[in-house]
């Protein structure tokens, strides 16, 4: 496997864990990574640099890729976390291997940037908010049809279908 496949898919679960840190929970908001020691926590836990420029580099990327995926923002607003970041070839044991170079301070913010734009030239329209309007998570669609449309079929699936339901037979009913 090489490296960009490898990168990909981790930084592929980077980026998803990383939209998905401003859930709605009890009908409220709420933020996981405020608190500057849960994101340092944050951080480790996805093996980034724990420091406190990488998390306030990775609190404005989460931002600027919220706003983009959502609609709101255009590519742009990410454009400054790939800043300084490069690819260099480097010889191997079974040859040349790519070695991705990450500006320093900012490598889980460009990882999670790189990530969303392989995955929306190599699976355009896969990445997108759940559609339930109360809910601020993300998904991606790996269903071969690319119909999925909430986070979680559970828990905003069955709540949005329950409430068309409802509807339903409340029209009909009266």
């Amino acid at each position: 496997m090489s490296l960009e496949v490898r990168l990909a898919t981790t930084d592929e679960t980077l980026l998803l864990d990383l939209l998905n840190t401003t859930p709605v929970r009890d009908g409220r908001a709420e933020d996981d990574l405020a608190d500057p020691r849960a994101g340092r926590e944050w951080l480790a836990a996805h093996g980034q640099p724990a420091t406190d420029d990488e998390l306030r580099a990775l609190l404005d990327a989460r931002s600027a890729l919220q706003a983009t995926v959502r609609g709101d923002a255009s590519p742009a607003a990410a454009a400054r976390f790939v800043d300084g970041a490069s690819y260099r070839a480097a010889f191997g044991d079974d040859g040349v291997e790519w070695v991705l170079d990450l500006p320093a301070g900012r490598s889980a913010a460009a990882r999670a940037t790189l990530a969303w734009d392989a995955l929306a030239k190599s699976s355009p329209g896969r990445l997108r908010p759940c559609a339930n309007p109360e809910c601020r998570l993300f998904l991606i669609d790996h269903s071969k049809p690319n119909s999925a449309r909430w986070c979680s079929m559970a828990v905003c699936g069955n709540r949005m279908k329950a409430r068309r339901h409802y509807r339903r037979t409340r029209t009909a009913a009266d």
